[in-house]
């Protein structure tokens, strides 16, 4: 039936409510019925939720992403904090050693625990040049720590990091080096360049650097997954319990360029998610890569805002799935050979991302840092070992 008995009994408690609790600001119909909708909501994944009012108005305004660029970091929500969910690699907060996964505790000294997040995005936006301090807890120490950060201004999506590794790295094999850190509407051509310079230099296997690519455009992973796969490969399958939301799979492009039959290795880490976990996917299941690193973040599902009146609903209504029906949902992209990322290797990690700008010091000790993941990458790649 329609479950109209279930209806009543939250009506019997509302009633209870605005009968007796004292609060008499917090009791208006309005109110509670928002609340009884986001906790309906979060319940059912950490992707969906309920917009009240403020925040619908406050994201329905074209202008505002969760993504800060003039800071360098995208934010999100985990449990109830305010969570670090990407940093641009070359940004400010890149250079101030901040990592995904950090926590913000504070902005300029002011504890942020009890606000919600578009009321802290609404906090850190500003002018450049402007100082900002990030208190931030990181979950592998229980003291925090302060980030100060000056806003820049922002150029442009970040060309991908592309460069031929040193011989005392890889050998006699010439090996790429190609790290993207998000997919945007140019990251396909920024790709085609990329990989045609790389070539052309002599290139004879590729490592594609994923880790800390929160996603981004769908169309765009897909366009750079039909550089390595055949033309017109179904590579990503959408499933809704609606059949309307069962969306045709999505396929490479029809026309191919340049054949790149080379091996490749994918890296992936605890912060790789949804469009990058679905390329690392798709190139797994038609083994055209080898994929090393961690586990991905598994965020494998599509939301759509649905607007109510003044509010609106985020609601998951289907999933994504790579060639062999799997999808990154929850579980993520298991990697064919495991290598696990240390805070410090993190540091490191962001540290060589913006190796322009270094101080003599920190270049002395990357040097001498060999980042484990492209180590195993390079065994793996050069046939030292294969996966079982």
């Amino acid at each position: 039936g329609m479950g109209y008995e279930h209806v009543e009994r939250l009506i019997n408690v509302l009633e209870q409510v605005r009968l007796n609790h004292p609060d008499g600001e917090k009791l208006s119909y309005d109110r509670l019925i928002n609340h009884a909708l986001e906790g309906m909501l979060n319940s059912l994944d950490e992707f969906s939720g309920f917009y009240h009012p403020e925040t619908y108005s406050f994201i329905s305004d074209k202008k505002r992403e969760p993504s800060l660029p003039g800071l360098g970091i995208t934010l999100g929500k985990s449990e109830d904090r305010i969570k670090v969910t990407a940093v641009h690699s070359g940004s400010a907060a890149d250079e101030a050693d901040i990592l995904p996964g950090d926590y913000i505790i504070a902005i300029n000294g002011q504890p942020v625990t009890k606000l919600t997040l578009s009321a802290i995005l609404k906090k850190l936006q500003g002018p450049a040049g402007e100082r900002v301090v990030l208190t931030l807890s990181r979950t592998s120490s229980p003291e925090t720590h302060e980030a100060p950060i000056l806003r820049r201004v922002v150029r442009e999506s970040p060309v991908p990091a592309a460069r031929l590794l040193k011989d005392r790295l890889a050998g006699d094999q010439k090996t790429g080096y190609l790290h993207l850190s998000g997919f945007t509407a140019t990251s396909h051509r920024d790709v085609e360049v990329a990989l045609d310079d790389l070539e052309d230099r002599g290139m004879e296997a590729l490592l594609l650097d994923l880790r800390g690519n929160p996603g981004g455009l769908l169309t765009a992973a897909v366009s750079i997954l039909g550089e390595f796969l055949p033309p017109s490969t179904e590579v990503v399958f959408t499933r809704g319990r609606n059949p309307e939301h069962n969306s045709p799979p999505m396929k490479t492009p029809a026309i191919k360029r340049r054949n790149r039959s080379y091996p490749v290795a994918v890296l992936l880490d605890r912060n790789s998610a949804s469009a990058s976990e679905l390329v690392a996917g798709a190139l797994q299941d038609l083994e055209r890569a080898i994929i090393i690193g961690e586990t991905s973040f598994g965020k494998g599902s599509v939301q759509r805002i649905m607007p109510m009146d003044d509010t609106a609903l985020r609601l998951t209504i289907a999933t994504y799935h790579t060639p062999s029906g799997r999808s990154p949902q929850g579980a993520g992209i298991l990697p064919d050979i495991e290598v696990d990322t240390s805070d410090e290797d993190q540091k490191n990690l962001a540290r060589q991302r913006r190796c322009d700008s270094l101080s003599p010091d920190e270049r002395q000790l990357l040097e001498s840092w060999e980042n484990p993941v492209i180590v195993g990458a390079l065994k793996a790649i050069s046939g030292k070992y294969l996966p079982n």
